[in-house]
């Protein structure tokens, strides 16, 4: 890290609170006896990076080291109920997701930012703007995301039936680390040829799983998979990046960002040729790149 002293313009004050910028984590309150557990790191214009189902803020590793030496300040948080943030019982509804989030911008009184959602994190990136009028926000990622609507309907007949859902929640309570196992492999994109990433970092990763709540494991994939987005997309007013594999086997591209991308004015869209879901991994220097080139635009 670069050494930084106080110049004659700048008081002790000042210099203290500028270090804090430069590296902290920290818990930020957001509803009674409900704490998040925050990463902010770096100076510069603000981004928000909301982790995937069922991860961390940790998932980021690889995008947070690449924005904050490219100036920008990083914030990455838990979700309730995931990391090391609180577990309460209930709140795992978007509307209670999306003022958590809210709770974060106001109370690190940020401006101009940057939302980066991934996968089940895309949800929350467009609840904030049909619910919050996406106070604050410039500018939107939506990656491997779950936007704008999963589940089948009579006019949604592309999407996933409901007993793949309930299927998966039978599954998480009959054994829910064997179920994360499995999942994480198809997660990567993992087989009998290819093999995206070690198995160590493969049982990182699952470990990251694992500490979720219980609790908040089942209602938050009920939240991504029945939750429908379709008329929220419209609240969307600034320019948004939009980013998917087409080799997606846990969130199929054809259901969601190509749709995403129809709906959504002002989109850069950009699909990634044989990527699995867990890009953010896989595809980390591309996704790295287009990702800074969206910020520097």
């Amino acid at each position: 890290m670069e050494h930084t002293e106080p110049n004659a313009c700048m008081s002790i004050k000042d210099f203290e609170s500028n270090l804090k910028q430069v590296h902290t984590d920290k818990y930020i309150e957001v509803a009674q006896n409900v704490r998040l557990y925050v990463k902010d790191y770096g100076q510069g214009k603000p981004v928000i990076l909301i982790h995937g189902w069922p991860l961390s803020n940790e998932m980021w590793e690889y995008q947070i080291d690449h924005l904050v030496q490219n100036n920008y300040r990083v914030i990455a948080y838990d979700r309730r109920g995931f990391g090391k943030s609180s577990q309460p019982w209930d709140g795992y509804d978007y509307d209670t997701l999306a003022d958590d989030l809210q709770e974060i911008i106001e109370q690190l009184e940020l401006e101009n930012v940057t939302l980066v959602g991934f996968s089940m994190g895309g949800g929350e990136v467009v609840r904030y703007f049909s619910r919050h009028g996406g106070k604050n926000v410039s500018k939107i990622a939506l990656i491997s995301s779950i936007i704008p609507f999963l589940l089948k309907t009579h006019d949604n007949p592309d999407g996933h039936p409901k007993e793949k859902s309930e299927n998966t929640a039978a599954a998480i309570k009959e054994d829910r680390i064997a179920y994360i196992d499995n999942f994480g492999k198809t997660f990567f994109g993992v087989n009998i040829i290819n093999k995206p990433l070690s198995t160590p970092l493969l049982e990182y990763y699952r470990s990251l799983c694992s500490a979720a709540s219980p609790r908040a494991t089942l209602k938050c994939a009920e939240s991504f998979s029945y939750t429908d987005f379709r008329d929220e997309v419209d609240f969307i007013k600034v320019p948004t990046l939009i980013i998917h594999g087409d080799d997606d086997k846990i969130v199929p591209i054809d259901l969601t960002s190509r749709k995403a991308a129809k709906s959504i004015a002002n989109n850069t869209y950009i699909e990634y040729e044989g990527a699995p879901h867990g890009l953010f991994y896989t595809d980390r220097e591309k996704l790295n790149e287009d990702l800074l080139a969206f910020l520097n635009s």
